[in-house]
């Protein structure tokens, strides 16, 4: 990949876009399936690019609408706090010692605070302030934690940057992920999965300057469903086979 990573503006579809997202959907269903009560441990490194693929989605979606459809990025944010709320209760029914949110709450974080770097705004920087102190304070309670807040901005960094600034929002990838119980482990899986952290950002980006003569199925609004039903359908699948 040569010089900057740039997205289409305007009401254009972005087939790489959509492709992007499909391919964190189902990084991240992938990861889950772990939890069906069957030995697939090694699905844990797929897992580790579905989050930060949703982080790249966001700050692509920022990216081409810069200073405009500002409407459109409060209805982002509305319907990622909405489906926060809603999966709560599938993702604690599927994950039974979950001890973070789901991972909406940390998407919608870091959606405020990848806007407030972009839109300079009194109000956005004061939201991505607020973001930046719930992130800290809450860090334990977030998936990714305080480092998966700032991972939406640090992809949103490097879209006009040469590729490799994608080692930027790499590291914040590890950070993420509890590099250091993954590192002590020193399994082949463990550190595979640190490995796909750190190469995720670039291939996503990649990915969205090579691929946009895709067409794949548009996720629109109707994707957030998705979230709370993989768990259901997972759910179904674990009593299943027990």
């Amino acid at each position: 990949m040569h010089g900057t990573v740039t997205a289409p503006v305007g009401g254009v579809r972005d087939g790489a876009l959509d492709l992007l997202k499909w391919l964190a959907l189902l990084c991240m269903v992938l990861d889950h399936l772990r939890y069906v009560g069957l030995n697939l441990d090694g699905l844990y490194v797929p897992g580790r690019l579905a989050f930060p693929w949703f982080c790249l989605a966001i700050a692509a979606n920022l990216h081409r609408v810069r200073g405009t459809q500002v409407s459109g990025q409060w209805r982002y944010l509305g319907w990622l706090l909405l489906f926060s709320a809603i999966s709560e209760v599938p993702y604690r029914m599927f994950i039974d010692d979950a001890d973070t949110l789901n991972v909406l709450p940390t998407l919608a974080l870091g959606l405020l605070v990848a806007r407030g770097w972009q839109q300079k705004t009194l109000v956005d920087r004061g939201l991505a302030l607020i973001a930046l102190t719930l992130g800290a304070v809450f860090s334990t309670q977030l998936m990714f934690g305080f480092f998966g807040v700032l991972l939406p901005l640090a992809m949103l960094m490097v879209f006009r940057r040469p590729w490799y600034f994608s080692l930027l929002p790499g590291l914040v990838c590890v950070a993420a992920n509890q590099w250091q119980i993954l590192l002590n482990s020193g399994t082949l899986v463990a550190l595979l999965g640190l490995a796909a952290c750190l190469i995720a950002p670039l291939g996503g980006l990649v990915l969205l300057r090579q691929a946009r003569h895709m067409a794949p199925p548009a996720m629109r609004r109707w994707a957030y469903g998705l979230y709370p039903l993989h768990f259901l359908l997972l759910l179904l699948v674990r009593k299943i086979i027990a």
